[in-house]
Protein backbone atom coordinates (compact mmCIF):
# COMPACT_ATOMS: atom_id res chain seq x y z
CA UNK A 1 0.00 0.00 0.00
CA UNK A 2 2.82 2.11 1.35
CA UNK A 3 4.58 1.73 -2.57
CA UNK A 4 1.28 2.21 -4.34
CA UNK A 5 0.61 5.68 -2.61
CA UNK A 6 4.95 6.78 -3.29
CA UNK A 7 4.50 5.35 -6.91
CA UNK A 8 1.34 7.98 -7.04
CA UNK A 9 2.66 10.94 -5.65
CA UNK A 10 5.87 10.68 -8.29
CA UNK A 11 3.48 10.05 -10.48
CA UNK A 12 1.70 12.84 -10.09
CA UNK A 13 4.71 15.10 -9.58
CA UNK A 14 5.87 14.15 -12.91
CA UNK A 15 2.50 14.65 -14.62
CA UNK A 16 2.91 18.60 -13.05
CA UNK A 17 5.66 18.69 -14.39
CA UNK A 18 4.84 17.98 -17.92
CA UNK A 19 1.70 19.79 -18.16
CA UNK A 20 3.89 22.78 -16.90
CA UNK A 21 6.25 22.48 -19.40
CA UNK A 22 3.74 22.44 -22.49
CA UNK A 23 0.97 24.79 -21.54
CA UNK A 24 0.02 25.68 -24.95
CA UNK A 25 -0.30 22.73 -25.84
CA UNK A 26 -2.15 21.32 -22.74
CA UNK A 27 -4.79 24.78 -23.03
CA UNK A 28 -5.07 23.86 -26.67
CA UNK A 29 -6.20 20.44 -25.72
CA UNK A 30 -8.56 21.84 -22.41
CA UNK A 31 -10.75 23.40 -25.32
CA UNK A 32 -12.95 20.54 -26.01
CA UNK A 33 -13.29 19.28 -22.31
CA UNK A 34 -13.93 23.36 -21.33
CA UNK A 35 -16.58 23.54 -23.99
CA UNK A 36 -18.40 20.18 -22.48
CA UNK A 37 -18.19 21.28 -18.62
CA UNK A 38 -20.13 24.47 -19.93
CA UNK A 39 -22.55 23.20 -21.19
CA UNK A 40 -23.96 20.40 -18.89
CA UNK A 41 -23.49 22.49 -15.92
CA UNK A 42 -25.23 25.72 -17.33
CA UNK A 43 -27.90 22.84 -18.78
CA UNK A 44 -28.22 21.87 -14.98
CA UNK A 45 -28.27 25.02 -13.67
CA UNK A 46 -31.06 26.03 -15.45
CA UNK A 47 -33.33 22.65 -15.30
CA UNK A 48 -32.64 23.41 -11.54
CA UNK A 49 -33.36 27.10 -11.70
CA UNK A 50 -36.51 26.17 -13.39
CA UNK A 51 -37.82 23.42 -10.95
CA UNK A 52 -36.99 25.91 -8.19
CA UNK A 53 -39.05 28.63 -9.24
CA UNK A 54 -41.98 26.54 -10.25
CA UNK A 55 -41.76 24.80 -6.59
CA UNK A 56 -42.19 28.89 -5.25
CA UNK A 57 -44.40 29.56 -7.67
CA UNK A 58 -46.70 26.98 -7.11
CA UNK A 59 -46.97 27.85 -3.86
CA UNK A 60 -47.93 31.05 -4.56
CA UNK A 61 -50.89 29.85 -6.36
CA UNK A 62 -51.85 27.02 -3.93
CA UNK A 63 -50.25 23.31 -4.26
CA UNK A 64 -54.19 22.34 -3.29
CA UNK A 65 -55.85 24.47 -4.76
CA UNK A 66 -58.12 24.15 -7.96
CA UNK A 67 -59.54 26.29 -10.36
CA UNK A 68 -62.70 26.27 -12.23
CA UNK A 69 -62.39 28.48 -15.49
CA UNK A 70 -64.01 29.09 -18.65
CA UNK A 71 -60.82 27.92 -20.58
CA UNK A 72 -57.93 25.90 -20.03
CA UNK A 73 -54.43 27.39 -18.98
CA UNK A 74 -53.08 25.68 -21.94
CA UNK A 75 -55.00 25.37 -25.27
CA UNK A 76 -54.03 23.79 -28.18
CA UNK A 77 -54.29 26.18 -30.89
CA UNK A 78 -57.13 24.29 -32.93
CA UNK A 79 -59.21 24.59 -29.32
CA UNK A 80 -59.06 27.94 -28.62
CA UNK A 81 -62.00 29.32 -30.46
CA UNK A 82 -64.39 26.48 -29.19
CA UNK A 83 -63.01 26.96 -25.56
CA UNK A 84 -64.01 31.11 -25.91
CA UNK A 85 -66.86 30.22 -26.83
CA UNK A 86 -67.94 28.63 -23.79
CA UNK A 87 -70.76 30.51 -21.27
CA UNK A 88 -69.25 32.94 -18.52
CA UNK A 89 -68.81 31.37 -15.03
CA UNK A 90 -70.81 33.58 -12.62
CA UNK A 91 -69.64 34.68 -8.75
CA UNK A 92 -72.65 32.92 -7.31
CA UNK A 93 -71.32 29.84 -8.72
CA UNK A 94 -68.82 29.87 -5.83
CA UNK A 95 -71.97 30.20 -3.35
CA UNK A 96 -72.55 26.72 -4.76
CA UNK A 97 -69.60 25.01 -4.29
CA UNK A 98 -69.72 26.06 -0.65
CA UNK A 99 -72.87 24.36 -0.04
CA UNK A 100 -72.50 21.32 -2.13
CA UNK A 101 -69.14 20.51 -1.70
CA UNK A 102 -67.66 18.05 1.13
CA UNK A 103 -64.11 18.57 0.29
CA UNK A 104 -63.75 22.14 -0.42
CA UNK A 105 -62.21 23.91 2.92
CA UNK A 106 -62.44 27.63 1.00
CA UNK A 107 -63.69 28.74 -1.73
CA UNK A 108 -63.24 31.95 -3.49
CA UNK A 109 -64.22 33.77 -6.97
CA UNK A 110 -62.14 35.89 -8.34
CA UNK A 111 -62.55 38.53 -11.36
CA UNK A 112 -59.03 40.24 -12.19
CA UNK A 113 -58.37 43.08 -15.10
CA UNK A 114 -55.47 45.34 -15.47
CA UNK A 115 -55.54 49.24 -14.86
CA UNK A 116 -53.34 51.82 -14.40
CA UNK A 117 -52.97 53.14 -10.52
CA UNK A 118 -52.12 56.74 -9.66
CA UNK A 119 -50.99 58.80 -6.16
CA UNK A 120 -50.65 62.60 -6.49
CA UNK A 121 -48.11 62.98 -9.56
CA UNK A 122 -47.10 59.09 -9.45
CA UNK A 123 -49.01 56.49 -11.63
CA UNK A 124 -47.89 52.55 -12.25
CA UNK A 125 -49.58 51.07 -15.57
CA UNK A 126 -50.80 47.75 -15.92
CA UNK A 127 -51.10 46.84 -12.56
CA UNK A 128 -53.37 43.24 -11.71
CA UNK A 129 -56.59 44.00 -9.92
CA UNK A 130 -58.44 41.16 -8.54
CA UNK A 131 -61.71 41.52 -7.27
CA UNK A 132 -63.11 38.62 -4.86
CA UNK A 133 -65.15 38.28 -1.69
CA UNK A 134 -63.63 38.17 2.10
CA UNK A 135 -62.71 34.27 1.80
CA UNK A 136 -59.72 34.85 -0.49
CA UNK A 137 -57.73 35.46 2.51
CA UNK A 138 -57.74 31.98 3.90
CA UNK A 139 -58.01 30.23 0.12
CA UNK A 140 -54.54 32.32 -0.65
CA UNK A 141 -53.52 32.49 2.68
CA UNK A 142 -52.94 36.29 2.86
CA UNK A 143 -50.15 37.95 4.65
CA UNK A 144 -50.39 41.40 5.54
CA UNK A 145 -47.63 43.56 5.95
CA UNK A 146 -49.78 46.49 7.25
CA UNK A 147 -53.51 46.90 8.13
CA UNK A 148 -56.49 45.15 7.49
CA UNK A 149 -58.20 42.74 4.93
CA UNK A 150 -61.95 43.99 3.57
CA UNK A 151 -64.79 42.40 5.40
CA UNK A 152 -68.30 41.42 4.21
CA UNK A 153 -69.56 44.73 5.16
CA UNK A 154 -66.90 46.22 2.66
CA UNK A 155 -67.73 43.51 -0.41
CA UNK A 156 -71.72 44.00 0.36
CA UNK A 157 -71.69 47.44 0.33
CA UNK A 158 -69.50 47.64 -2.53
CA UNK A 159 -67.01 49.69 -0.43
CA UNK A 160 -64.16 51.49 -2.47
CA UNK A 161 -61.57 49.77 -0.39
CA UNK A 162 -58.20 48.40 -1.61
CA UNK A 163 -55.26 46.33 -0.33
CA UNK A 164 -52.09 46.94 -2.60
CA UNK A 165 -49.00 44.88 -3.31
CA UNK A 166 -45.58 45.54 -1.55
CA UNK A 167 -44.43 47.03 -5.51
CA UNK A 168 -47.26 49.14 -5.76
CA UNK A 169 -46.40 50.81 -2.18
CA UNK A 170 -43.09 50.81 -2.55
CA UNK A 171 -43.72 52.73 -6.12
CA UNK A 172 -46.50 55.08 -4.79
CA UNK A 173 -45.80 55.90 -1.29
CA UNK A 174 -41.80 55.50 -1.23
CA UNK A 175 -41.59 58.16 2.16
CA UNK A 176 -45.05 58.04 3.16
CA UNK A 177 -47.34 55.38 5.14
CA UNK A 178 -50.50 54.03 2.86
CA UNK A 179 -52.64 53.38 5.21
CA UNK A 180 -56.00 56.11 4.80
CA UNK A 181 -54.35 57.37 1.48
CA UNK A 182 -56.81 57.93 -1.66
CA UNK A 183 -55.95 56.29 -4.61
CA UNK A 184 -56.91 56.05 -8.36
CA UNK A 185 -57.33 52.39 -10.20
CA UNK A 186 -58.73 53.42 -13.37
CA UNK A 187 -59.63 56.79 -12.49
CA UNK A 188 -61.83 55.55 -9.60
CA UNK A 189 -60.85 56.69 -6.12
CA UNK A 190 -59.85 53.93 -3.61
CA UNK A 191 -59.31 54.29 0.04
CA UNK A 192 -55.80 51.84 0.83
CA UNK A 193 -56.59 49.74 4.19
CA UNK A 194 -53.99 47.28 3.76
CA UNK A 195 -50.15 46.32 2.38
CA UNK A 196 -49.48 43.01 1.34
CA UNK A 197 -46.10 41.33 2.17
CA UNK A 198 -43.90 40.97 -0.54
CA UNK A 199 -44.12 38.10 -2.72
CA UNK A 200 -42.09 38.18 -5.73
CA UNK A 201 -42.24 36.67 -9.35
CA UNK A 202 -44.38 33.74 -10.55
CA UNK A 203 -41.43 31.86 -12.91
CA UNK A 204 -39.79 35.42 -12.35
CA UNK A 205 -42.07 36.70 -14.98
CA UNK A 206 -45.32 38.12 -13.18
CA UNK A 207 -44.62 39.37 -10.29
CA UNK A 208 -47.60 38.97 -7.71
CA UNK A 209 -46.30 42.12 -5.98
CA UNK A 210 -47.82 44.89 -8.51
CA UNK A 211 -51.44 43.99 -7.63
CA UNK A 212 -54.52 45.30 -5.46
CA UNK A 213 -57.48 43.50 -4.31
CA UNK A 214 -60.86 45.21 -3.82
CA UNK A 215 -64.05 43.67 -2.86
CA UNK A 216 -65.94 41.56 -5.71
CA UNK A 217 -68.94 43.89 -5.79
CA UNK A 218 -66.92 47.35 -5.66
CA UNK A 219 -65.06 45.57 -8.83
CA UNK A 220 -68.39 44.61 -10.54
CA UNK A 221 -69.60 48.34 -9.90
CA UNK A 222 -66.89 49.43 -10.68
CA UNK A 223 -64.96 48.00 -14.03
CA UNK A 224 -68.50 45.63 -14.99
CA UNK A 225 -70.15 42.20 -14.18
CA UNK A 226 -70.28 40.82 -17.65
CA UNK A 227 -67.19 38.94 -17.37
CA UNK A 228 -66.29 35.49 -16.51
CA UNK A 229 -65.02 34.81 -13.19
CA UNK A 230 -62.35 32.07 -11.67
CA UNK A 231 -63.58 30.01 -9.08
CA UNK A 232 -60.91 29.20 -6.46
CA UNK A 233 -61.40 25.64 -4.36
CA UNK A 234 -58.91 24.46 -1.71
CA UNK A 235 -58.58 21.05 -0.57
CA UNK A 236 -57.59 20.26 2.76
CA UNK A 237 -54.20 18.56 1.64
CA UNK A 238 -52.99 16.68 -1.36
CA UNK A 239 -54.74 13.26 -0.99
CA UNK A 240 -58.21 14.90 -1.35
CA UNK A 241 -57.47 17.26 -4.57
CA UNK A 242 -58.47 14.29 -6.97
CA UNK A 243 -61.41 13.61 -4.79
CA UNK A 244 -62.25 17.37 -4.84
CA UNK A 245 -61.57 17.87 -8.88
CA UNK A 246 -64.62 14.86 -9.52
CA UNK A 247 -67.24 16.23 -6.92
CA UNK A 248 -66.84 19.99 -8.62
CA UNK A 249 -67.09 18.31 -12.12
CA UNK A 250 -70.38 16.96 -10.92
CA UNK A 251 -70.90 20.22 -8.59
CA UNK A 252 -70.61 22.64 -11.79
CA UNK A 253 -71.84 20.05 -14.55
CA UNK A 254 -75.07 19.57 -12.55
CA UNK A 255 -75.23 23.95 -12.02
CA UNK A 256 -74.73 24.58 -15.95
CA UNK A 257 -77.51 21.78 -16.33
CA UNK A 258 -75.31 19.35 -18.38
CA UNK A 259 -76.81 15.76 -19.10
CA UNK A 260 -74.81 12.84 -19.16
CA UNK A 261 -73.98 12.93 -23.05
CA UNK A 262 -72.68 16.52 -23.14
CA UNK A 263 -69.20 17.91 -22.94
CA UNK A 264 -67.89 19.69 -20.21
CA UNK A 265 -68.43 23.60 -21.02
CA UNK A 266 -65.41 24.74 -18.34
CA UNK A 267 -62.31 23.39 -16.98
CA UNK A 268 -60.95 21.95 -14.48
CA UNK A 269 -57.22 23.74 -13.89
CA UNK A 270 -54.65 22.21 -11.82
CA UNK A 271 -51.18 23.53 -10.38
CA UNK A 272 -50.12 20.29 -11.79
CA UNK A 273 -50.31 21.37 -15.36
CA UNK A 274 -47.73 23.80 -14.82
CA UNK A 275 -45.20 20.23 -13.86
CA UNK A 276 -46.36 19.03 -17.14
CA UNK A 277 -45.26 22.09 -19.19
CA UNK A 278 -41.78 21.91 -17.36
CA UNK A 279 -41.63 18.35 -18.12
CA UNK A 280 -42.05 19.02 -21.42
CA UNK A 281 -39.04 21.76 -21.23
CA UNK A 282 -36.63 19.59 -19.48
CA UNK A 283 -37.09 16.96 -21.66
CA UNK A 284 -35.87 19.36 -24.69
CA UNK A 285 -33.19 21.13 -22.38
CA UNK A 286 -32.01 17.81 -21.87
CA UNK A 287 -32.06 16.74 -25.03
CA UNK A 288 -29.82 19.55 -26.18
CA UNK A 289 -28.14 19.76 -23.43
CA UNK A 290 -26.68 15.75 -23.83
CA UNK A 291 -26.11 16.28 -27.49
CA UNK A 292 -24.07 19.22 -27.40
CA UNK A 293 -21.90 17.76 -24.03
CA UNK A 294 -21.47 14.74 -25.39
CA UNK A 295 -20.27 16.11 -28.88
CA UNK A 296 -17.89 18.12 -26.97
CA UNK A 297 -16.73 15.46 -24.61
CA UNK A 298 -16.01 13.50 -27.35
CA UNK A 299 -14.55 16.12 -29.54
CA UNK A 300 -12.18 17.16 -26.17
CA UNK A 301 -11.30 13.23 -24.92
CA UNK A 302 -10.03 12.51 -28.71
CA UNK A 303 -7.59 15.59 -28.53
CA UNK A 304 -6.85 14.35 -24.68
CA UNK A 305 -5.94 10.74 -26.18
CA UNK A 306 -4.09 12.19 -29.18
CA UNK A 307 -2.12 14.57 -27.11
CA UNK A 308 -0.76 11.32 -24.99
CA UNK A 309 -0.19 9.48 -27.86
CA UNK A 310 2.25 12.20 -28.33
CA UNK A 311 3.68 12.80 -24.97
CA UNK A 312 4.19 8.72 -25.01
CA UNK A 313 5.83 9.15 -28.39
CA UNK A 314 8.20 12.17 -27.25
CA UNK A 315 9.06 10.55 -23.82
CA UNK A 316 9.86 7.00 -24.96
CA UNK A 317 13.56 6.99 -24.18
CA UNK A 318 12.37 8.50 -20.66
CA UNK A 319 9.78 5.51 -20.17
CA UNK A 320 12.84 3.03 -21.31
CA UNK A 321 14.77 4.63 -18.01
CA UNK A 322 12.19 4.24 -15.36
CA UNK A 323 11.57 0.56 -16.35
CA UNK A 324 15.26 -0.15 -16.91
CA UNK A 325 15.92 1.46 -13.40
CA UNK A 326 13.07 -1.15 -12.09
CA UNK A 327 9.46 0.89 -12.33
CA UNK A 328 6.71 -1.05 -12.88
CA UNK A 329 4.01 -1.10 -15.84
CA UNK A 330 1.38 -0.49 -12.95
CA UNK A 331 3.72 3.11 -11.96
CA UNK A 332 4.40 3.91 -15.87
CA UNK A 333 0.28 3.55 -16.25
CA UNK A 334 -0.84 5.15 -13.45
CA UNK A 335 2.37 8.40 -14.60
CA UNK A 336 0.42 8.94 -17.90
CA UNK A 337 -3.23 7.96 -16.83
CA UNK A 338 -3.31 10.59 -14.16
CA UNK A 339 -1.52 13.28 -16.64
CA UNK A 340 -4.49 12.40 -19.05
CA UNK A 341 -7.12 13.13 -15.77
CA UNK A 342 -4.99 16.03 -14.54
CA UNK A 343 -5.46 18.07 -18.16
CA UNK A 344 -9.49 17.14 -18.00
CA UNK A 345 -9.87 17.89 -14.27
CA UNK A 346 -7.69 21.43 -14.99
CA UNK A 347 -10.35 21.78 -17.83
CA UNK A 348 -13.15 21.09 -15.30
CA UNK A 349 -12.08 23.53 -13.06
CA UNK A 350 -12.11 26.39 -16.03
CA UNK A 351 -15.28 24.84 -16.93
CA UNK A 352 -17.08 25.60 -13.94
CA UNK A 353 -15.65 28.83 -13.19
CA UNK A 354 -16.90 29.54 -16.90
CA UNK A 355 -19.52 28.39 -16.03
CA UNK A 356 -20.84 30.79 -12.96
CA UNK A 357 -20.41 33.91 -15.15
CA UNK A 358 -22.87 32.38 -17.81
CA UNK A 359 -24.94 31.19 -15.37
CA UNK A 360 -25.30 34.70 -13.93
CA UNK A 361 -25.80 36.47 -17.26
CA UNK A 362 -28.47 33.62 -18.56
CA UNK A 363 -30.53 34.25 -14.82
CA UNK A 364 -30.98 37.24 -16.26
CA UNK A 365 -33.44 35.57 -18.37
CA UNK A 366 -34.65 32.34 -17.01
CA UNK A 367 -33.79 30.89 -13.23
CA UNK A 368 -30.76 29.58 -13.09
CA UNK A 369 -29.33 28.07 -9.59
CA UNK A 370 -25.89 26.98 -9.05
CA UNK A 371 -25.68 23.96 -6.53
CA UNK A 372 -22.74 21.56 -5.32
CA UNK A 373 -24.13 18.68 -6.97
CA UNK A 374 -23.52 19.94 -10.37
CA UNK A 375 -19.69 20.71 -9.11
CA UNK A 376 -19.07 17.17 -8.25
CA UNK A 377 -20.97 15.65 -11.42
CA UNK A 378 -18.82 18.24 -13.70
CA UNK A 379 -15.59 16.58 -11.99
CA UNK A 380 -16.52 13.31 -11.99
CA UNK A 381 -17.35 13.52 -15.84
CA UNK A 382 -14.01 15.25 -16.43
CA UNK A 383 -12.35 12.32 -14.17
CA UNK A 384 -14.03 10.01 -16.42
CA UNK A 385 -12.96 11.40 -19.98
CA UNK A 386 -9.32 11.39 -18.58
CA UNK A 387 -9.54 7.62 -17.47
CA UNK A 388 -11.69 6.48 -20.91
CA UNK A 389 -9.29 8.50 -23.44
CA UNK A 390 -6.21 8.10 -21.91
CA UNK A 391 -5.77 4.02 -20.72
CA UNK A 392 -4.76 3.40 -24.50
CA UNK A 393 -1.67 5.81 -24.29
CA UNK A 394 -1.04 5.09 -21.15
CA UNK A 395 -1.24 1.18 -21.51
CA UNK A 396 0.95 1.11 -24.71
CA UNK A 397 3.68 3.19 -22.67
CA UNK A 398 3.11 0.57 -20.15
CA UNK A 399 4.01 -2.21 -22.16
CA UNK A 400 7.23 -0.70 -23.77
CA UNK A 401 9.66 -3.30 -23.94
CA UNK A 402 13.08 -1.16 -21.54
CA UNK A 403 15.85 -2.06 -24.40
CA UNK A 404 13.66 -0.98 -27.28
CA UNK A 405 12.38 2.00 -25.34
CA UNK A 406 16.25 3.69 -24.74
CA UNK A 407 16.86 2.44 -28.24
CA UNK A 408 14.65 5.22 -29.12
CA UNK A 409 16.28 8.61 -30.31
Amino acid sequence: MIRFFIETWESLLIALRSLGTNRLRSGLTMLGIIIGIVTVTVMITVINGLENAMDNSLAMLGTNAIYVEKTSWFIEPGERARHRSRPDLRADLAERIRERSEYAVAVAPLAQTGRPIRYRDRALYGVFIQGSTPEIASVDDVELLEGRWYNDLDNLVGRSVVVIGHAVNESLFPSERAIGKVIRIGGKRFEVIGVLKEQGKFMGLFSFDEQAQIPIKTFERHFGRFRSVTIKVNAASDETVPLLEEELTGIVRAARGLDAMEEDNFEINKTEAFREQLAGVKAVVYAIGIFLTGLALIVGGIGVMNIMFVTVKERTREIGVRKAVGASRRAVLSQFLIEAVLVCIAAGSIGILLSLGVTAIVNQFVPATFALGTVLLAFGICVGVGVIFGVVPAWNAARMDPIEALRHS
